[in-house]
């Protein structure tokens, strides 16, 4: 009986996770802060929310890998 194949990262799949979950984060925060009346304060607002987003997106992604 073998042993069970240990998972493996894949460095560009998690790159393009962390980074369309921020530029999601950062397109979202864009149309709130247009809503709201300044579009520069929804982007920060968006990358400061969509950095950790997309940081917790790839953990759980391969959360496997990391235990």
């Amino acid at each position: 009986m073998e042993p069970a194949t240990r998972p493996t990262l894949n460095p560009a799949g998690a790159g393009g996770l962390l980074l369309g979950t921020t530029l999601a984060g950062i397109g979202v925060g864009a149309l709130i802060g247009w809503a709201a009346g300044s579009v520069s304060y929804g982007l920060l607002g968006g990358a400061l929310a969509g950095v950790p987003a997309g940081v917790l997106a790839v953990y759980k992604r391969y959360q496997d890998v990391f235990r």
